[in-house]
């Protein structure tokens, strides 16, 4: 039974969604997230930041009612039929807005909650009866740019606002392996960002390039890395740290999750 709504400080969780199908089928993953959702706190809202809204500049959605957004091809019908009627939350989505200098981010209702939020959602609760809104990632910011923006976005949380950003630490889909085990090199990250967390070494997040080879095949692109800068950036000292899941899939994508709270 989740906590009635309250202004308490909300956990922030980056989770490691996949491949979408993880939303429908039986699998460990969704079985962790729909634990996890037992456990939560009932926001006032919820912030997404999702690997699959890239932008030039940042954009906040204000849609009243965002739409579920299909954004992949090839699966089943099954997966295009799933829905996520949340409500918007445009107060907050605005209240975000309101935390940057006029002009850094620019509201938009040409968006709604795409597969690398509502997947997730549609588990960590199911209700689909908490307000949502989601940021988009800006191309043209570095990782130090990003973990910078995103540290603004801390004082959401004492208002009521869980922040959950979605992606994935290691996602080389030139690499996968239906059959195979996690390959050395993903691996190697994982356990590398893994330490990271742990110690609270920011600045290895960021410069990434320590890892090495590692690095280069496990983050080919930044979109699904990127997310895990924004729950990072938002810890609080005091937070308590759990992994959710820690495995592979597909030899080549990290379902490393992680909150804090």
């Amino acid at each position: 039974m989740k906590n009635q709504e309250n202004t308490t400080r909300m956990p922030a969780i980056f989770i490691g969604h996949g491949n979408p199908m993880n939303a429908i089928n039986d699998n460990p993953y969704r079985e962790a997230w729909l634990t996890l959702g037992k456990t939560l706190p009932r926001p006032r809202a919820i912030l997404c930041v999702s690997a699959h809204w890239q932008t030039r500049g940042t954009q906040v959605c204000i849609a009243e009612k965002p739409k579920t957004i299909h954004d992949f091809g090839g699966f089943p019908a099954a997966l295009f039929a799933q829905h996520y009627p949340a409500p918007g939350a445009p107060e907050f989505a605005n209240m975000a807005c309101d935390l940057f200098t006029t002009g850094i981010v620019t509201k938009t209702q040409d968006w709604g909650l795409d597969h690398g939020a509502w997947t997730v959602l549609q588990s960590l609760f199911p209700a689909a009866d908490v307000p949502v809104f989601q940021l988009s990632l800006d191309v043209t910011l570095n990782f130090a740019g990003h973990f910078a923006f995103a540290k603004n976005l801390a004082c959401l949380r004492e208002r009521g606002v869980m922040i959950i950003a979605s992606g994935n630490i290691v996602h080389n889909l030139g690499r996968l392996n239906p059959n195979g085990e996690a390959a050395d090199w993903a691996v190697i990250f994982d356990d590398y960002i893994k330490t990271a967390l742990e110690t609270g070494d920011d600045a290895a997040l960021i410069d990434i390039s320590s890892a090495g080879n590692a690095a280069k095949l496990s983050v080919p692109t930044d979109e699904h890395y990127l997310p895990l800068l924004y729950i990072a950036a938002v810890r609080h000292a005091d937070d308590q740290m759990h992994f959710l899941t820690e495995s592979f899939d597909m030899s080549s994508l990290s379902m490393r999750s992680v909150i804090f709270r």
